[in-house]
């Protein structure tokens, strides 16, 4: 009789999301027994983003293609001495990297990150991970969302998920079927308005508390094309850009009350995306911390919100990515079809391998 498969890995992950916080680094530990997956973060850290190459990662989007280019090598490098610092001669297996997202335009068949991979290994002298997300658009897919695929392995016992991050997304787990998908803004809105107030974001969302709804501001947000449209569907930076930021900065509405109505539209999105029947959903990503926002979303749904400890809610994309590096390294599936609407699985990543690598 076989012995069942017993695996372990250590990977570093690292995330650059759309809010442009800064530089997530998880240190995790995936442990595989009896055809179950189990996980620890052993140490985290985000590594913020100072203000001039924010500017550069937001503006990069109408530059030059030597922009781009030097600006895939600059965070390529500075991921990589990041993870250097952080890792400081503890050994890991891996980097799972996945970058910072330019433009996602999947109706044409493209999708960019950047965070040279290259670089990344040249500098730790790990075997790393990128480019998670190309493979699946090549196949006709969104690229997105992947995350789902990580919560069905690494929390079986949950049924539903809501990730606030610069977007919000949700993903519902009924058995073998899977729905996940981008549902609205999240904090690229939110964090540009409290920008507006001198701040860089609203904390506990007291800016938004301050305000009140503006019924047409509310209906324009609401009635965005997007909103509409079945998935599999995700959002891009140029999506924010062109339909939502004009809204949102109509100075004729007082700032106070386009925050207030910001989260109103985010609760209500959430609560139409949420399937009847669920009765518990867990809630990560910075939109977690904000208690005005929380509040909002627990007065729509009818599910009961559950928010993990800090390292889940700050840390749960970079996790799951690492969990992708390592699916990556067995050559087993990275995202679900089912969910981006590609036409058939893939293991999807490329791979930079130093040789006689030091750390790794």
């Amino acid at each position: 009789m076989a012995v069942p498969e017993e695996v372990d890995y250590t990977v570093l992950g690292v995330m650059s999301g759309s809010s442009l916080d800064g530089l997530d680094l998880a240190l995790c530990r995936f442990t595989r027994q009896q055809e179950r997956w189990s996980f620890a973060i052993e140490d985290a850290l985000t590594v913020a983003y100072g203000p001039a190459f924010q500017q550069r990662l937001l503006g990069v989007m109408k530059g030059s293609a030597l922009d781009l280019a030097r600006l895939d090598r600059d965070l390529g490098d500075r991921i990589g001495q990041a993870a250097l610092d952080f890792l400081a001669g503890r050994r890991v297996d891996l980097i799972a990297s996945h970058g910072h997202t330019v433009f996602h335009q999947p109706v044409e068949g493209l999708t960019v990150q950047i965070g040279h991979g290259a670089r990344i290994a040249a500098i730790t002298g790990v075997r790393t991970l990128t480019d998670f997300r190309t493979l699946d658009v090549a196949l006709g897919g969104q690229g997105a969302p992947l995350v789902p695929l990580g919560e069905q392995l690494l929390f079986p016992d949950q049924r539903a998920f809501l990730n606030i991050g610069g977007i919000c997304n949700i993903a519902v787990h009924d058995g073998a079927r899977v729905l996940g998908y981008d549902v609205c803004i999240g904090n690229q809105a939110l964090n540009l308005l409290a920008e507006e107030a001198g701040k860089s974001f609203d904390d506990d969302g007291a800016l938004a508390r301050s305000g009140k709804v503006d019924a047409a501001l509310m209906d324009r947000l609401n009635a965005l094309p997007f909103h509409r449209q079945p998935p599999p569907r995700s959002l891009g930076r140029e999506w924010f850009d062109a339909e939502v930021r004009p809204l949102i900065t109509d100075e004729l509405i007082t700032l106070k009350d386009r925050s207030r109505t910001v989260v109103e539209h985010i609760a209500m999105m959430v609560a139409e995306a949420m399937p009847a029947g669920i009765e518990d959903m867990l809630v990560t990503g910075g939109g977690a911390h904000n208690g005005f926002l929380m509040e909002r979303i627990k007065a729509l749904n009818k599910a009961r919100v559950t928010i993990p400890g800090k390292r889940i809610v700050d840390y749960k994309e970079a996790l799951i990515f690492a969990f992708l590096g390592v699916r990556r390294l067995r050559g087993e599936v990275t995202a679900l079809a089912s969910v981006t609407g590609a036409r058939r699985e893939a293991s999807g990543g490329s791979e930079f391998l130093p040789i006689n690598s030091p750390t790794g």
